[in-house]
């Protein structure tokens, strides 16, 4: 294909943007009079003929610059300067100065065209009096041609494959897709019904075959909803991005068709999971009965949602939410069965135990009571014992008791710890746990509301100086300065977090300006690296795993001064 066929297709693609900013230009401001303009600029806002959704129809006789029709067909008999019709036909039967271009629709041309002929995904068909001046380009489409056909460039037929029109995704965009739903009762739509059922289908022969399996998603979503939605929205992210990295490293490229085909299948068995977990909420059976069975289940959903997607705008809405859901519970449930199946790995096998200890030696035999003593020895010896209890604090305070009262007894026991002999000491404070790693990891929120703390915190004190510009990068500095001092920021020390090292060591100034510059790698990916809390065994975000570090929970934080 020669160079300027391709400046024109590119042209072409972008024209009908310009078409619609043009007119809402012109909507936004009264142009002046024609006559008092220049001839190159009358000729850029000149009569342009221009419909989103419906057909455009220049008459014989009548001229335009530009005829485009987005979702339409486009008929020209009179003169204009190109023709364009995306997910629509094209008839030229008057003049076209420059070229025609059709897209995902069949092309008639009966006239003369000065520039290029180019139908993508669509026939080309050239009357006894079409004259084209330069290339007919059809790619993914058949070219028939008249014997009294004039083409005075090139003809370059791509992949000549005819798919016999597209009306039938014409009127399924007219019908449905205007209307933001997949379905509608309307002519022209049964092949949309039957592709709706044959996937109907398909979701029952997986309910079948795989019934423990959908039996568990469906028990995963319903108990973890929260973290079934966080799954859904990281393999989102994530797909795009290993897609990328499989195609930079080359070698990976033959894998990208079988990642793509086993998520399509992903997202397959997440629809026939959501499908019945909706018949599971309608019929409320769940035990071994015919309608407890999943495919019962899935069935009454689809029905459901077959329903649901004749209804404009909540249609598409029910769609698409279903296979998000749905994707989101199937990667949840293989990743609660992968740390299972770790677990269980790991349990047998387990660390290698300890050689046995000696036996330790046995007790000394315990030498045999002492006869009991007469009544005077056992009130002599209760007396001494009595008279050191009380010589104990006069020896420390340097007074003297004196004589004992009269009568010899025995002064009756103030109150203090001293009183009581058998009590022993007043009992110590504990001493506070130290602050390390076996402490419990914070959870994904609740560092996420330290985080809002801290933002809203930094974000405030920007704004008076007006640097509101610079405040993630005054926010990582707060925090790399605050978990050196503190150990901690004030969102941490309101939640009562601390961030250590795993390896027990002092958090240094390095650990701390690493874990900061980290901080900005885990934003970086629609913020991933903070979501990763939420699934990581220990509780880390992708800036701890770069620093080696881990927050945990402490009973009570220290006071900030």
């Amino acid at each position: 294909m020669k160079i300027v066929t391709l400046q024109r297709l590119s042209f072409l693609a972008a024209l009908p943007l310009c078409m619609v900013l043009a007119m809402a230009t012109a909507h936004a401001e009264e142009p002046p009079a024609p006559s008092e303009l220049p001839a190159s600029l009358h000729s850029l806002h000149g009569n342009d003929l221009v419909n989103i959704g419906r057909d455009s129809n220049l008459p014989l006789g009548e001229s335009a610059d530009s005829v485009v029709s987005i979702f339409g067909s486009s008929t020209c008999a009179g003169d204009a300067n190109d023709v364009v019709s995306i997910f629509g036909d094209s008839r030229i039967t008057g003049e076209v100065s420059d070229s025609a271009v059709a897209v995902l629709g069949n092309m008639y041309i009966d006239g003369k065209v000065d520039g290029d002929v180019v139908a993508v995904l669509g026939d080309i068909e050239l009357g006894p009096h079409a004259e084209i001046k330069g290339d007919v380009v059809a790619v993914g489409g058949t070219l028939q041609r008249d014997s009294a056909a004039i083409i005075h460039g090139s003809v370059q037929n791509v992949l000549a494959v005819s798919f016999g029109g597209f009306e039938w995704l014409h009127t399924w965009i007219h019908k449905c897709l205007f209307y933001g739903r997949p379905l509608a009762l309307a002519s022209g739509l049964g092949w949309a019904w039957k592709l709706a059922f044959a996937f109907l289908a398909l979701y029952l022969v997986l309910a079948l075959l795989f019934r423990e399996g959908l039996t568990q998603c469906v028990q995963t979503f319903e108990t973890q909803p929260g973290r079934s939605v966080l799954a859904a929205l990281i393999a989102m992210l994530l797909t795009p991005v290993l897609v990328v990295l499989l195609c930079v490293t080359v070698i990976g490229i033959p894998a990208v068709p079988f990642v793509v085909f086993g998520l399509f299948c992903v997202g397959l068995f997440g629809k026939a999971v959501m499908l019945a977990w909706l018949g599971r909420r309608i019929t409320g059976k769940r035990g071994e009965d015919a309608m407890g069975h999943p495919a019962a289940a899935v069935l009454i959903g689809g029905l459901l949602v077959l329903v649901l997607y004749l209804v404009p705008v909540i249609g598409f809405i029910v769609y698409k939410l279903l296979g998000w859901l749905g994707f989101g519970a199937v990667v949840y449930t293989v990743i609660l069965a992968v740390r299972a199946h770790q677990a269980a790995k790991a349990g047998p096998a387990g660390p290698t135990p300890a050689p046995a200890a000696a036996p330790a030696p046995p007790p000394p035999p315990r030498p045999a009571p002492a006869p009991a003593p007469d009544a005077a020895v056992a009130g002599a010896a209760a007396f001494s014992a009595a008279a050191a209890s009380n010589a104990a604090p006069e020896a420390a305070t340097g007074h003297d008791s004196g004589a004992l009262p009269p009568g010899g007894a025995a002064p009756a026991p103030g109150p203090g710890p001293a009183a009581s002999p058998a009590a022993g000491a007043a009992p110590r404070a504990a001493a506070p746990q130290p602050v390390s790693a076996s402490l419990p990891r914070a959870g994904f929120w609740i560092r996420m509301g330290a985080l809002l703390l801290d933002v809203i915190l930094v974000g405030f004190f920007m704004s008076l100086f007006h640097h509101t510009h610079l405040e993630l990068v005054m926010l990582a500095a707060y925090g790399a300065v605050m978990w050196k001092v503190r150990g901690s920021t004030v969102g941490g020390i309101v939640f009562d977090l601390h961030v250590v090292r795993l390896d027990g060591r002092e958090l240094d100034w390095e650990t701390a300006i690493i874990r900061a510059l980290g901080c900005f790698l885990s934003l970086a990916v629609a913020g991933l690296g903070f979501i990763w809390i939420a699934f990581d065994a220990n509780r880390q975000a992708w800036h701890d795993k770069i620093a080696g570090t881990v927050v945990v929970r402490v009973a009570k934080s220290p006071p900030l001064v």
